[in-house]
């Protein structure tokens, strides 16, 4: 473990070090990038072995600390995920440069024209726990859209992330780029991450991604603005005019598909106006595939095996197989529902009523919202964006997932033809 001394000094060089490299990386052209990227993919393949080593490392630490099952699954990785992570570094390649589009332009009466272009924002901070894979994602995507980064990965995948970056910087470097577009913190002394979100002189955005404890942490402890979201509270409702096979369906998949994600659903609610006719048939179905269900007391009345939802239920994740549900009346009722116990994540109107449909699109004030889709969709990905750095619920700059245009600010270009402004 570091003095606070000489991790003060470790951190301030990585700053300054990650300063410099994103002055550079702002003026690379996107062919120089995308090489590098390509590159940074296959230096990943040959050094397969190494991460597989280095992982095996992680994995047996793990499971000696005690780690959960899930929590293994995480950290583990094989040539099948290796390789996943290879292609999702081709894929940011293929995406279109974000760096330099017009957002807008126009001129002014006095023969100025003024244009809105998009730049990088500089360096971005990346916080992040057992997933080593995000050390390749998070690298590819900042450098994508020309910001130098600085990662703190976990201390569970402390061994794996380093063989990552190692390759990572390999393939950078011999394409010309500074080795400095990506570092990690060479420690895994947590007080390292306190040091991080003090140096505002040097990161322009901090991205925590994790468990609800880090993201706590990285909320109240940072003094550089944030990327973030601390839950993924997110309710499906079912209105009355509804279909209910189809709701059956989304349902079903918004729950189940993978209950440990942000963007799986965690409350349902179903219209009074059907309740009769859907309300038994979707939770009965939720049962029947192992989801636990909690309710209101119209969800009790409607199938035995209910139990009775707390208050804390509706403002709970569970990333489990566990679900509140609850009868409102309506979509007003749902809307002040979701904006009372919603994280501000995604939400699900299933309905054959375009009014309706609208009326909860326009009144949940939430990142992401669906009609009739899943819940699951919540994904960068998924929106054809291609991988994301995370999902951010706040209101600032980026929303919902946060990909490579959203890694970028914009500037003012004003070009002129000798104007002065008149007195």
């Amino acid at each position: 473990m570091m003095s606070s001394t000489d991790l003060d000094a470790v951190m301030t060089e990585l700053g300054e070090r990650a300063r410099a490299a994103s002055r550079i990386l702002a003026l690379t052209p996107s062919a120089a990038k995308d090489k590098a990227l390509r590159a940074a993919a296959q230096a990943i393949r040959i050094d397969a072995k190494l991460i597989l080593a280095a992982n095996a490392q992680d994995m047996e630490a793990g499971t000696a600390k005690g780690l959960s099952a899930s929590m293994l699954d995480r950290l583990m990785l094989n040539s099948a995920r290796i390789e996943a992570m290879a292609k999702g570094l081709e894929d940011i390649a293929r995406l279109p440069d974000p760096v330099g589009r017009s957002l807008a332009e126009w001129t002014r009466p006095n023969g100025i024209h003024i244009s809105r272009v998009a730049v990088p924002l500089g360096v971005i901070g990346i916080i992040y726990e057992s997933r080593p894979n995000v050390t390749a994602d998070a690298a590819a995507l900042c450098l994508k859209s020309g910001n130098a980064t600085i990662l703190r990965g976990g201390s569970e995948s402390f061994h794996s992330s380093q063989a990552i970056l190692r390759a990572l910087k390999g393939g950078f470097t011999a394409c010309g780029l500074p080795a400095d577009a990506v570092q990690m913190v060479p420690t895994t002394d947590r007080e390292a991450v306190g040091v991080m979100l003090r140096l505002s002189d040097y990161i322009d955005v901090i991205v925590p991604r994790g468990g609800k404890s880090l993201v706590e942490r990285v909320v109240a402890e940072s003094r550089i603005p944030l990327f973030q979201h601390l839950e993924g509270i997110c309710h499906t409702y079912v209105d009355g005019s509804a279909d209910l096979e189809m709701a059956k369906a989304v349902v079903l998949n918004a729950k189940m598909r993978r209950t440990g994600i942000c963007g799986a659903t965690e409350t349902l609610l179903v219209d009074a106006a059907c309740a009769k006719t859907h309300l038994a048939p979707l939770v009965a179905m939720l049962i029947d595939a192992g989801c636990e269900v909690r309710g209101d007391q119209q969800a009790m009345q409607a199938d035995g095996r209910v139990l009775p939802a707390a208050e804390a239920d509706w403002s709970t994740e569970y990333l489990d197989a566990i679900i509140s549900v609850k009868v409102v009346d309506g979509v007003k009722a749902a809307v002040d529902h979701i904006n009372t116990y919603g994280s501000h994540h995604t939400e699900a109107i299933l309905a054959e009523d375009a009014g309706a449909a609208e009326a909860f699109l326009n009144g949940c004030d939430s990142a992401i919202v669906l009609w009739n889709a899943s819940t699951q969709f919540a994904d960068g990905g998924e929106f054809g964006m291609g991988a994301e750095i995370g999902i951010s619920t706040g209101k600032m700059h980026a929303r919902g997932p946060v990909g490579v245009e959203q890694l970028c600010t914009f500037k003012y270009v004003v070009r002129g033809s000798g104007q002065v402004r008149p007195g």
